[in-house]
Protein backbone atom coordinates (compact mmCIF):
# COMPACT_ATOMS: atom_id res chain seq x y z
CA UNK A 1 0.00 0.00 0.00
CA UNK A 2 2.94 2.26 0.56
CA UNK A 3 3.77 2.26 -3.09
CA UNK A 4 0.24 3.59 -3.93
CA UNK A 5 0.59 6.75 -1.83
CA UNK A 6 2.66 8.69 -4.38
CA UNK A 7 0.10 7.81 -7.02
CA UNK A 8 -2.77 9.09 -4.86
CA UNK A 9 -0.85 12.24 -4.08
CA UNK A 10 -0.19 12.74 -7.78
CA UNK A 11 -3.88 12.28 -8.62
CA UNK A 12 -4.87 14.71 -5.88
CA UNK A 13 -2.40 17.28 -7.18
CA UNK A 14 -3.75 16.86 -10.72
CA UNK A 15 -7.32 17.37 -9.52
CA UNK A 16 -6.30 20.48 -7.62
CA UNK A 17 -4.51 21.83 -10.70
CA UNK A 18 -7.54 21.11 -12.90
CA UNK A 19 -9.90 22.85 -10.48
CA UNK A 20 -7.58 25.83 -10.37
CA UNK A 21 -7.53 25.92 -14.18
CA UNK A 22 -11.36 25.95 -14.37
CA UNK A 23 -11.45 28.80 -11.88
CA UNK A 24 -9.06 30.76 -14.06
CA UNK A 25 -11.19 30.06 -17.13
CA UNK A 26 -14.31 31.24 -15.30
CA UNK A 27 -12.61 34.46 -14.20
CA UNK A 28 -11.51 35.45 -17.73
CA UNK A 29 -12.27 39.01 -18.83
CA UNK A 30 -15.06 39.35 -21.43
CA UNK A 31 -12.76 40.36 -24.30
CA UNK A 32 -10.96 36.97 -23.98
CA UNK A 33 -14.08 34.82 -23.67
CA UNK A 34 -13.99 33.91 -27.36
CA UNK A 35 -10.70 31.98 -27.06
CA UNK A 36 -12.16 28.68 -25.90
CA UNK A 37 -9.81 25.98 -24.73
CA UNK A 38 -6.69 28.14 -24.86
CA UNK A 39 -4.57 28.62 -21.79
CA UNK A 40 -2.24 31.56 -21.33
CA UNK A 41 1.16 31.18 -19.74
CA UNK A 42 2.69 33.66 -17.38
CA UNK A 43 4.69 35.33 -20.15
CA UNK A 44 1.58 35.77 -22.30
CA UNK A 45 -0.40 37.15 -19.40
CA UNK A 46 2.41 39.56 -18.67
CA UNK A 47 2.31 40.82 -22.23
CA UNK A 48 -1.44 41.41 -22.07
CA UNK A 49 -1.11 43.88 -19.22
CA UNK A 50 -4.06 45.30 -17.33
CA UNK A 51 -7.50 44.96 -18.91
CA UNK A 52 -8.72 48.12 -20.65
CA UNK A 53 -11.44 50.13 -18.94
CA UNK A 54 -15.06 49.60 -19.87
CA UNK A 55 -16.11 51.35 -23.07
CA UNK A 56 -12.62 51.33 -24.59
CA UNK A 57 -11.82 49.04 -27.50
CA UNK A 58 -9.30 46.28 -26.65
CA UNK A 59 -7.87 46.41 -30.17
CA UNK A 60 -4.54 48.13 -30.62
CA UNK A 61 -5.02 49.07 -34.29
CA UNK A 62 -5.57 52.80 -34.75
CA UNK A 63 -9.12 53.52 -35.85
CA UNK A 64 -9.84 56.00 -38.62
CA UNK A 65 -10.92 59.44 -37.56
CA UNK A 66 -14.58 60.28 -37.86
CA UNK A 67 -14.99 62.61 -40.87
CA UNK A 68 -17.49 64.69 -38.91
CA UNK A 69 -14.76 65.43 -36.37
CA UNK A 70 -11.84 65.46 -38.80
CA UNK A 71 -13.30 68.32 -40.85
CA UNK A 72 -15.23 70.04 -38.09
CA UNK A 73 -13.01 73.10 -37.81
CA UNK A 74 -12.47 73.63 -41.53
CA UNK A 75 -16.16 72.96 -42.26
CA UNK A 76 -17.14 75.78 -39.92
CA UNK A 77 -14.76 78.19 -41.62
CA UNK A 78 -16.05 77.10 -45.04
CA UNK A 79 -19.62 77.71 -43.88
CA UNK A 80 -18.62 81.21 -42.84
CA UNK A 81 -16.86 81.76 -46.17
CA UNK A 82 -19.86 80.46 -48.11
CA UNK A 83 -22.15 82.80 -46.19
CA UNK A 84 -19.76 85.67 -46.95
CA UNK A 85 -19.80 84.91 -50.69
CA UNK A 86 -23.59 84.63 -50.63
CA UNK A 87 -23.85 88.04 -48.96
CA UNK A 88 -21.58 89.50 -51.65
CA UNK A 89 -23.57 87.97 -54.53
CA UNK A 90 -27.12 87.46 -53.23
CA UNK A 91 -28.58 87.94 -56.69
CA UNK A 92 -26.59 85.12 -58.28
CA UNK A 93 -25.77 82.50 -55.61
CA UNK A 94 -28.87 80.42 -54.94
CA UNK A 95 -27.32 78.35 -52.15
CA UNK A 96 -24.06 76.74 -51.05
CA UNK A 97 -23.07 73.45 -49.44
CA UNK A 98 -20.06 72.13 -47.51
CA UNK A 99 -19.03 68.49 -47.59
CA UNK A 100 -15.89 67.67 -45.57
CA UNK A 101 -13.42 70.28 -46.87
CA UNK A 102 -15.24 71.12 -50.12
CA UNK A 103 -17.31 74.25 -50.71
CA UNK A 104 -19.82 74.28 -53.58
CA UNK A 105 -21.82 77.23 -54.90
CA UNK A 106 -25.08 76.74 -56.83
CA UNK A 107 -26.32 79.20 -59.41
CA UNK A 108 -28.59 79.56 -62.40
CA UNK A 109 -26.95 79.71 -65.85
CA UNK A 110 -27.50 83.48 -65.95
CA UNK A 111 -25.37 83.93 -62.82
CA UNK A 112 -22.47 81.75 -63.90
CA UNK A 113 -20.28 84.42 -65.54
CA UNK A 114 -20.71 87.03 -62.73
CA UNK A 115 -19.79 84.43 -60.10
CA UNK A 116 -16.74 83.16 -61.98
CA UNK A 117 -15.55 86.72 -62.56
CA UNK A 118 -16.03 87.61 -58.89
CA UNK A 119 -14.16 84.50 -57.71
CA UNK A 120 -11.29 85.28 -60.08
CA UNK A 121 -10.84 88.99 -59.29
CA UNK A 122 -11.96 89.53 -55.69
CA UNK A 123 -9.15 90.02 -53.16
CA UNK A 124 -10.61 87.45 -50.76
CA UNK A 125 -10.95 84.81 -53.49
CA UNK A 126 -8.20 84.90 -56.14
CA UNK A 127 -9.39 81.74 -57.91
CA UNK A 128 -7.21 82.36 -60.94
CA UNK A 129 -7.20 78.85 -62.38
CA UNK A 130 -10.05 76.83 -63.84
CA UNK A 131 -8.91 73.23 -63.36
CA UNK A 132 -11.77 71.38 -65.02
CA UNK A 133 -15.35 71.51 -66.25
CA UNK A 134 -17.37 68.33 -65.79
CA UNK A 135 -20.94 67.25 -66.39
CA UNK A 136 -23.46 64.82 -64.96
CA UNK A 137 -26.77 63.49 -66.25
CA UNK A 138 -29.80 63.09 -63.97
CA UNK A 139 -32.70 62.07 -66.26
CA UNK A 140 -35.35 62.38 -63.54
CA UNK A 141 -34.72 66.10 -63.02
CA UNK A 142 -36.48 68.78 -65.09
CA UNK A 143 -33.03 70.24 -65.82
CA UNK A 144 -31.30 66.93 -66.32
CA UNK A 145 -27.72 68.15 -66.82
CA UNK A 146 -25.43 69.47 -64.10
CA UNK A 147 -22.32 71.42 -65.12
CA UNK A 148 -19.54 71.77 -62.53
CA UNK A 149 -16.68 74.28 -62.66
CA UNK A 150 -13.64 73.41 -60.50
CA UNK A 151 -11.55 76.43 -59.47
CA UNK A 152 -8.18 76.71 -57.72
CA UNK A 153 -6.64 79.59 -55.78
CA UNK A 154 -2.86 79.29 -55.53
CA UNK A 155 -2.59 82.33 -53.27
CA UNK A 156 -4.87 80.86 -50.60
CA UNK A 157 -4.29 77.16 -51.44
CA UNK A 158 -8.03 76.70 -51.78
CA UNK A 159 -10.48 75.00 -54.11
CA UNK A 160 -14.12 75.74 -54.83
CA UNK A 161 -16.80 74.40 -57.14
CA UNK A 162 -19.57 76.21 -58.96
CA UNK A 163 -22.57 74.19 -60.18
CA UNK A 164 -25.24 75.16 -62.66
CA UNK A 165 -27.86 73.28 -64.66
CA UNK A 166 -29.30 72.91 -68.15
CA UNK A 167 -31.43 70.64 -70.33
CA UNK A 168 -31.24 69.48 -73.94
CA UNK A 169 -32.47 72.80 -75.34
CA UNK A 170 -31.34 75.53 -72.93
CA UNK A 171 -27.77 76.82 -73.45
CA UNK A 172 -25.17 77.66 -70.81
CA UNK A 173 -22.99 80.79 -71.13
CA UNK A 174 -19.44 79.93 -72.12
CA UNK A 175 -16.72 80.70 -69.57
CA UNK A 176 -14.02 81.17 -72.21
CA UNK A 177 -14.20 84.94 -71.72
CA UNK A 178 -13.22 84.49 -68.06
CA UNK A 179 -10.88 81.48 -68.30
CA UNK A 180 -9.18 80.50 -71.54
CA UNK A 181 -8.80 76.92 -70.28
CA UNK A 182 -12.59 76.53 -70.48
CA UNK A 183 -12.30 76.19 -74.27
CA UNK A 184 -11.41 72.51 -74.45
CA UNK A 185 -13.17 71.63 -71.19
CA UNK A 186 -16.51 72.86 -72.53
CA UNK A 187 -15.90 71.09 -75.81
CA UNK A 188 -15.51 67.81 -73.90
CA UNK A 189 -18.77 68.40 -72.04
CA UNK A 190 -20.51 69.22 -75.31
CA UNK A 191 -19.08 66.10 -76.95
CA UNK A 192 -20.12 63.76 -74.12
CA UNK A 193 -23.45 65.29 -73.04
CA UNK A 194 -24.61 67.54 -75.88
CA UNK A 195 -24.79 70.63 -73.67
CA UNK A 196 -24.64 73.77 -75.78
CA UNK A 197 -22.34 76.58 -74.56
CA UNK A 198 -23.43 79.94 -75.85
CA UNK A 199 -20.75 82.24 -77.36
CA UNK A 200 -18.13 79.50 -77.40
CA UNK A 201 -15.55 80.35 -80.10
CA UNK A 202 -15.10 76.79 -81.41
CA UNK A 203 -17.81 74.46 -80.13
CA UNK A 204 -17.23 71.13 -81.89
CA UNK A 205 -16.48 67.57 -80.91
CA UNK A 206 -13.07 66.86 -79.42
CA UNK A 207 -13.04 63.23 -78.22
CA UNK A 208 -15.29 61.26 -80.56
CA UNK A 209 -14.73 60.67 -84.26
CA UNK A 210 -16.01 62.80 -87.14
CA UNK A 211 -19.68 62.21 -87.87
CA UNK A 212 -20.32 60.54 -84.49
CA UNK A 213 -24.01 60.30 -83.62
CA UNK A 214 -25.30 60.80 -80.09
CA UNK A 215 -23.68 61.75 -76.80
CA UNK A 216 -21.99 58.82 -75.00
CA UNK A 217 -22.31 59.92 -71.35
CA UNK A 218 -26.05 60.48 -71.43
CA UNK A 219 -27.96 57.87 -69.48
CA UNK A 220 -30.21 57.12 -72.45
CA UNK A 221 -27.32 56.44 -74.83
CA UNK A 222 -27.04 52.73 -75.83
CA UNK A 223 -24.21 50.92 -74.12
CA UNK A 224 -22.96 49.48 -77.39
CA UNK A 225 -23.48 52.63 -79.44
CA UNK A 226 -24.90 52.62 -82.94
CA UNK A 227 -21.94 51.55 -85.07
CA UNK A 228 -18.75 49.58 -84.66
CA UNK A 229 -15.35 50.34 -86.13
CA UNK A 230 -12.97 47.77 -87.53
CA UNK A 231 -10.13 47.52 -89.99
CA UNK A 232 -11.15 45.96 -93.29
CA UNK A 233 -8.34 43.90 -94.76
CA UNK A 234 -9.85 43.96 -98.24
CA UNK A 235 -10.45 47.71 -98.35
CA UNK A 236 -7.23 48.42 -96.41
CA UNK A 237 -8.92 51.04 -94.26
CA UNK A 238 -11.08 51.53 -91.20
CA UNK A 239 -14.78 50.99 -91.89
CA UNK A 240 -17.97 51.69 -89.96
CA UNK A 241 -20.63 48.99 -89.78
CA UNK A 242 -23.93 48.49 -87.97
CA UNK A 243 -23.66 46.52 -84.76
CA UNK A 244 -24.08 42.77 -84.96
CA UNK A 245 -25.19 42.62 -81.31
CA UNK A 246 -26.73 45.65 -79.70
CA UNK A 247 -28.39 46.62 -76.45
CA UNK A 248 -30.90 49.38 -77.02
CA UNK A 249 -31.01 50.78 -73.48
CA UNK A 250 -29.07 50.54 -70.26
CA UNK A 251 -30.31 47.62 -68.22
CA UNK A 252 -28.88 47.24 -64.72
CA UNK A 253 -30.99 44.20 -63.74
CA UNK A 254 -28.48 41.72 -62.39
CA UNK A 255 -25.65 43.60 -64.12
CA UNK A 256 -25.78 41.12 -67.00
CA UNK A 257 -24.87 41.91 -70.57
CA UNK A 258 -26.71 40.24 -73.46
CA UNK A 259 -23.62 38.38 -74.69
CA UNK A 260 -22.42 36.93 -71.34
CA UNK A 261 -25.27 34.61 -70.46
CA UNK A 262 -24.62 31.16 -69.02
CA UNK A 263 -27.38 28.68 -69.77
CA UNK A 264 -30.95 29.61 -70.62
CA UNK A 265 -31.46 31.71 -67.52
CA UNK A 266 -34.71 33.15 -66.17
CA UNK A 267 -36.31 36.45 -67.04
CA UNK A 268 -38.28 37.77 -64.02
CA UNK A 269 -40.02 40.50 -66.04
CA UNK A 270 -43.76 40.19 -66.74
CA UNK A 271 -44.75 38.97 -70.17
CA UNK A 272 -46.17 42.32 -71.27
CA UNK A 273 -42.72 43.89 -70.72
CA UNK A 274 -40.85 41.31 -72.78
CA UNK A 275 -40.04 41.99 -76.39
CA UNK A 276 -41.44 39.39 -78.79
CA UNK A 277 -38.99 37.16 -80.60
CA UNK A 278 -38.53 37.91 -84.29
CA UNK A 279 -40.52 35.69 -86.59
CA UNK A 280 -38.54 33.14 -88.52
CA UNK A 281 -39.09 33.16 -92.29
CA UNK A 282 -40.92 30.13 -93.59
CA UNK A 283 -38.86 27.71 -95.58
CA UNK A 284 -40.16 27.01 -99.04
CA UNK A 285 -40.16 23.38 -100.07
Amino acid sequence: MAHLRPTRQLISAKLTQTASLFQKQASRPPWLSGTHGRSFGTTTAARLGDPPPMGKSPFSEPAGRNPANAYKEISKSLHDYGAYLTSCLPKFIQQFSVYKNELTLYTAPSGLIPILTFLRDHKQCQYKQLMDVSGADYPTRPKRFEIVYHLLSLEYASRIRVKTYADELSPVPSATGVFQSANWFEREVYDMFGIYFQDHPDLRRILTDYGFEGYPLRKDFPLTGYTEIRYDEEKKRVVYEPLQLSQAFRNFDGANSPWEQTGHGKDPRPDHFKLPSPEQPEKTK
